[in-house]
């Protein structure tokens, strides 16, 4: 029995290796793909930034903010739009698979939550 458990260890940790090099590489592709699909939500917020005459195409709270705050608001959005793409990819390359996999059904729970309360409350 042990000599089966010695044949296993270097055959686990050169797995382990192996993963250790290729997590970066998923974290970094991980980060591609938030980005590709931010791109749309991160111009516009960037648009809005940059030009305070928009502020008319809101109504509610946005259109009776200041031009600072509503600038300042848009800023803000697009900042934390161009910080997503970099914490997803630490997070896969840093977390475990099993870490990632609850945080990935979290996230589906919530996206799901979102589509099912918009139908009720929008249509």
């Amino acid at each position: 029995m042990s000599s089966r458990s010695s044949s296993r260890q270097p055959h686990d940790e050169q797995a382990l290796d192996i993963g250790a090099r290729h997590s970066g590489l998923w974290g970094w592709f991980s980060g591609i793909i938030v980005l590709a699909l931010i791109a749309v939500p991160l111009s516009a917020a960037f648009a809005f930034a940059t030009n305070p005459r928009s502020q008319q195409l809101f109504g509610g709270r946005l259109s009776e903010a200041t031009t600072g705050g509503y600038q300042a608001f848009w800023w803000i959005v697009t900042l934390l739009l161009l910080a997503l793409p970099v914490l997803v990819g630490y997070g896969v390359a840093k977390m475990s698979g099993r870490a990632l996999i609850i945080v990935g059904a979290i996230v589906a729970l919530f996206v799901i939550a979102i589509m099912v309360l918009g139908q009720l409350f929008v249509f």
